[in-house]
C-alpha cells in the first residue's frame, strides 16, 4: 500500500481493520465500558513506529519491557508490543466471563428486561470482539506464512510470531464459548420467563375453576321459584344448602387440585 495511504489511514477516525500491509494495525481493549484503541505500526529495516490517538496501556507495557531488556532486534520489539496488545485481551474477557455468570445468576433468581438487555449488549460486545480477533489472527497467519516479507525474520523469529498466533487462536476460541454462553443464557430467561407465566396462568385458572361451581350454585339457588322460595326459606336450609353445597364444592376442588400435583 503506498505510503500516503497508510498515513491517511492513521489520521482517519474510521476504525480499521487489522491487516499487514507493509505496515501493521492492531487493536486494544480497555474495559466492558471502554472503547478500543486503534494502534498503527510502521515496521521497516531501519525503524520501527507505534502510532495511537489515546494513551494505551498495553503499549506502556511493552515499552517499559524493552527498557528493562533491551534489544536491538526490531523483530523482537515488534513481537513485544504485538504481544501486549494481544494480551489486553485477556482481562477483558475474563471481566465478560465474570459479567455472563452473574447475569445467569440474576436470571434465575429475577429474570427483568435490564438483564436481558444487558445479555443482549454482551452479545454485540462479542459480535465486535469476533470482527476484531479474526483479522488479528489473519494478519498473524500471513507474518508465519511470509506473504509479506517482514525484514529481520528468522526461524528463532518465527517461533515469536507462532507464540502471538497460538493466542490468538486461544483468544478466537474463548470468543466462541462466550457466544454459546451468552446464546444459552438467552435461552435460560425465555425459559425462566416462560414458566413463570405458566405458573401464574395456572394460579388464575386454579382460581377460575373454584369460583365455578360457585358460580353455578349461587344461581341455581338464586332462582325466585315459588317452590324454592317456600321451601328453602329455614336456616338449616340455608346452612346445609347454600352454604354446605359451596364450601363441599371448594374443598373437593382443592383436594382433586393437590391429589393431582396442580397445587
Amino acid at each position: 500500500m503506498p505510503g500516503h495511504l497508510l498515513l491517511t489511514n492513521c489520521v482517519e477516525d474510521e476504525v480499521t481493520r487489522p491487516a499487514i500491509e507493509r505496515a501493521l494495525t492492531e487493536d486494544s481493549l480497555r474495559g466492558l465500558d471502554q472503547p478500543m484503541v486503534e494502534v498503527h505500526c510502521f515496521y521497516a529495516e531501519h525503524f520501527f513506529v507505534s502510532v495511537h490517538r489515546e494513551e494505551v496501556q498495553a503499549v506502556t507495557e511493552a515499552c517499559q519491557t524493552l527498557a528493562r531488556l533491551h534489544t536491538d532486534r526490531r523483530l523482537v520489539a515488534l513481537y513485544r508490543l504485538l504481544d501486549s496488545l494481544v494480551d489486553s485481551m485477556f482481562p477483558f474477557l475474563a471481566a465478560l466471563d465474570d459479567r455472563i455468570d452473574e447475569l445467569q445468576d440474576q436470571i434465575f433468581v429475577k429474570p427483568t428486561e435490564d438483564k436481558l438487555a444487558a445479555l443482549f449488549a454482551l452479545k454485540r460486545q462479542l459480535v465486535d470482539m469476533r470482527k476484531l480477533v479474526s483479522p488479528q489472527r489473519d494478519m498473524v497467519a500471513s507474518m508465519l506464512a511470509q506473504v509479506i516479507p517482514i525484514p529481520g525474520m528468522t526461524t528463532e523469529g518465527e517461533r515469536y510470531v507462532r507464540d502471538l498466533y497460538d493466542h490468538l487462536i486461544r483468544i478466537s476460541d474463548m470468543v466462541d464459548s462466550y457466544r454459546d454462553l451468552v446464546s444459552g443464557s438467552l435461552d435460560a430467561y425465555m425459559s425462566v420467563v416462560s414458566n413463570r407465566l405458566n405458573d401464574v396462568m395456572k394460579q388464575l385458572t386454579i382460581i377460575a375453576t373454584i369460583f365455578l361451581p360457585l358460580s353455578f350454585l349461587t344461581g341455581f339457588f338464586g332462582q325466585n321459584f315459588a317452590w324454592m322460595v317456600i321451601r328453602l326459606g329455614s336456616l338449616g336450609a340455608f346452612l346445609g344448602l347454600g352454604l354446605g353445597t359451596e364450601v363441599l364444592a371448594v374443598a373437593g376442588l382443592l383436594f382433586l387440585f393437590r391429589r393431582r400435583g396442580w397445587m
